[in-house]
């Protein structure tokens, strides 16, 4: 399966984790080395978007990245509680997230995006012992149009 992340230059080749592990996210704790992808290049952005702060257009680009089709969790929407889409994101779910990381029983965890509710983001454990069956497909540069930053 192919997935996809939208990323400053900057960290772009870091396929490892650090940022994730430095800050947490809402599907990771601190120490947590995970890459948070999309099922598509449109979830990608949008969640790329919501996290660049007003007036900073950055130097993007763009990875396809290819992942083990039977080593996928999913959680859809029903199963997770009802203040999963609030922002921030409540604790329970990097705890949801941290419980699958130490499962270790798949690389990627498929959840919904709290953007739209209808897409998919993957969260790929970069501590799996499988993980170097992650591939590298393209990076290439992406275009912002700066009307997003509006």
């Amino acid at each position: 399966m192919l997935v996809y992340r939208i990323t400053g230059k900057k960290y772009a080749k870091d396929l490892n984790g650090t940022g994730a592990a430095m800050y947490g996210g809402r599907w990771n704790k601190k120490g947590s080395p995970v890459v948070y992808t999309g099922e598509n290049k449109e979830i990608a952005l949008l969640e790329t978007v919501v996290h660049t702060p007003p007036m900073l257009v950055p130097a993007l680009d763009i990875l396809i990245l290819e992942i083990p089709d039977d080593s996928i969790t999913r959680i859809k929407a029903d199963k997770l509680p009802k203040s999963w889409t609030k922002y921030p994101a409540p604790s329970i779910l990097a705890e949801i997230g941290e419980n699958w990381i130490k499962q270790g029983k798949t690389i990627a965890l498929k959840v919904p995006s709290c953007i739209i509710h209808s897409s998919y983001i993957f969260i790929l454990n970069c501590r799996h012992p499988d993980y170097n069956l992650v591939k590298l497909i393209e990076h290439k540069n992406f275009h912002f149009d700066s009307r997003l930053s509006k």
